[in-house]
C-alpha cells in the first residue's frame, strides 16, 4: 500500500488511464477564486436587496411622520414595484447591449441616491422619488448579478440566493435597531450609505474575472442524467453574450422558461397576497403581544424562513417547483378561509404557518434560478437567468392588485 514515498501520485481518468494530479499551487489558486466569487455573490444579493428593504421602511417612517393618506400609502407600493417590474420585462430586450460594469456602477449610484433623498426629504413626492430610486436600483441589479452567474460555477446561484435571503432579516433588524437605540431615520440612513460602497468593491474588487472552466462541477453527473427542458440544440460552447440570439431564439428559450417561470409567478402571488393583503387581519386578542407586535413577528419569522431556505440548495435540492406552488397556494386559502372564520385558536400556529411560507417561498426562488442554470445550454443561459427575473415582481403584482382591495374589504366587514 505503502509504495515508494519519492514517488508521484497518480489519479486514474474516466478511461483507466493514469493522469498526474493537478499542480498544488494552481489548486489552491482554483480553490481561493472559487471561495473569492462565493463571498462576492454572497455581499452583492446582500448589500442589493438590503439597501431595498431599509430605505422602504424608512420611506414608510417618513411618509407617517410627513401625514401621509391611505392613498399615499399605496402610491409607496407602486412607486416600490412599478420601476422594478419594467427594468424585468424590458431586461431580456435590450438589457444585454450594456456592459456589465456600468449597470453595476447604476446600481450602486441609485441605491446611494435612495438613502439620500429619502434622508433629506420634507415632502411626499420626494420620499416617493427614493423609492423610485431603490426599485431601479434592486430591480437593475436582480437582472444584473443572476446574468452574471451565467459566467461562474453554478454554486454561485446559491450564494447569490443566501445574500439575498439575509438582506431582508438583516436590513429590517439593523434599521430596527438603530432607530430604537436613539437615532432619527435620517442619520440613520446616512449611516448605511456604506452599503452602496460595499455593493462596488465586492463586484469590483472581490469577484475574479469569469475565465473558461466547467460550470458544473459536482453537479455535472445529475445534469447529464437529465433530458433538459428548455431548448438548447446548438453545439456547446463557452458562455457568451446572448446578444448574438435572434429574436427567435429568444423566443423559443422563453417558451421553455414557462415551465419555471409559471409556479415562481403563482408562489410569489401567493405569498405576497398573505403578506399584503391578510397580515394586519390575522389578530389574535388572547395574547400579550400588542396588534403591531404581532405584525412585526409574522415579518420577521417570514424573512427568517425565507433567509433558511435560500441558504439550503447544498442540502436540499427540488426539480419540480410546482410542488412548491401548489403548497404556497394551500397556504393562501387556508389563512383566508382564518380570516373569515377565525377558527386557529392560538398565534404560534399562524407563527408556524409563517415560518413555512417563508420557507416555501424561498425555496422555489433558488430551486428555480438553479434548475434554469443547469438545464439550459451555455450560449442561453444568461438569456434566460435575465428573463426568468420577471417571476417574483409579476407575481407580486398581481397580488397587490387583488390583496389591496380584498384587505379594505375584509376590513370593513371586520
Amino acid at each position: 500500500m505503502g509504495g515508494c514515498a519519492g514517488s508521484r501520485r497518480r489519479l486514474l481518468d474516466s478511461e483507466g488511464e493514469e493522469t498526474a494530479p493537478e499542480p498544488r499551487p494552481r489548486l489552491l489558486d482554483r480553490q481561493g477564486a472559487l471561495w473569492k466569487n462565493a463571498m462576492g455573490f454572497w455581499l452583492l444579493g446582500l448589500c442589493n436587496n438590503f439597501s431595498y428593504v431599509v430605505m422602504l421602511s424608512a420611506a414608510h417612517d417618513i411618509l407617517s411622520h410627513q401625514r401621509a393618506s391611505g392613498n399615499q400609502s399605496h402610491a409607496v407600493l407602486l412607486a416600490d414595484i412599478l420601476p422594478t417590474l419594467v427594468i424585468k420585462l424590458l431586461a431580456p430586450l435590450g438589457l444585454h447591449l450594456l456592459p456589465y460594469s456600468p449597470r453595476v456602477l447604476v446600481s450602486g449610484i441609485c441605491s446611494a441616491g435612495s438613502f439620500i433623498l429619502v434622508a433629506f426629504s420634507h415632502s411626499v413626492g420626494t420620499s416617493l422619488c427614493g423609492v423610485v430610486l431603490a426599485s431601479i436600483s434592486s430591480g437593475l441589479g436582480e437582472v444584473t448579478f443572476l446574468s452574471l452567474t451565467a459566467f461562474y460555477p453554478r454554486a454561485v446561484i446559491s450564494w447569490w440566493s443566501s445574500g439575498t435571503g439575509g438582506a431582508g432579516l438583516l436590513g429590517a433588524l439593523s434599521y430596527l435597531g438603530l432607530t430604537q437605540a436613539g437615532l432619527s431615520p435620517q442619520h440613520t440612513l446616512l449611516s448605511m450609505l456604506g452599503i452602496p460602497a460595499l455593493l462596488l468593491a465586492s463586484y469590483f474588487f472581490l469577484l475574479t474575472s469569469p475565465e473558461p472552466q466547467d460550470p458544473g462541477g459536482e453537479e455535472e453527473a445529475e445534469t447529464s442524467a437529465r433530458q433538459p427542458l428548455i431548448n438548447s440544440e446548438a453545439p456547446e460552447a463557452k458562455p457568451d453574450s446572448s446578444s448574438n440570439l435572434s429574436l427567435q431564439e429568444r423566443w423559443n428559450v422563453f417558451k421553455g422558461l414557462l415551465w419555471y417561470i409559471v409556479p415562481l409567478v403563482l408562489v410569489y402571488f401567493a405569498e405576497y397576497f398573505i403578506n399584503q393583503g391578510l397580515f394586519e387581519l390575522l389578530f389574535f386578542r388572547n395574547t400579550s403581544l400588542t396588534h403591531a407586535q404581532q405584525y412585526r413577528w409574522y415579518q420577521m419569522l417570514y424573512q427568517a424562513g425565507v433567509f433558511v431556505s435560500r441558504s439550503s440548495l447544498r442540502c436540499c435540492r427540488i426539480r419540480f417547483t410546482w410542488v412548491l406552488a401548489l403548497l404556497q397556494c394551500f397556504n393562501l386559502a387556508f389563512l383566508l378561509v382564518d380570516v373569515w372564520l377565525s377558527f386557529l385558536p392560538s398565534i404560534y400556529l399562524v407563527f408556524l404557518i409563517i415560518l413555512y411560507e417563508g420557507l416555501l417561498g424561498g425555496a422555489a426562488y433558488v430551486n428555480t434560478f438553479h434548475n434554469i442554470a443547469l438545464e439550459t445550454s451555455d450560449e442561453h443561459r444568461e438569456f434566460a437567468m435575465a428573463a426568468a427575473c420577471i417571476s417574483d415582481t409579476l407575481g407580486i403584482s398581481l397580488s397587490g392588485l387583488l390583496a389591496l382591495p380584498l384587505h379594505d374589504f375584509l376590513c370593513r366587514l371586520s
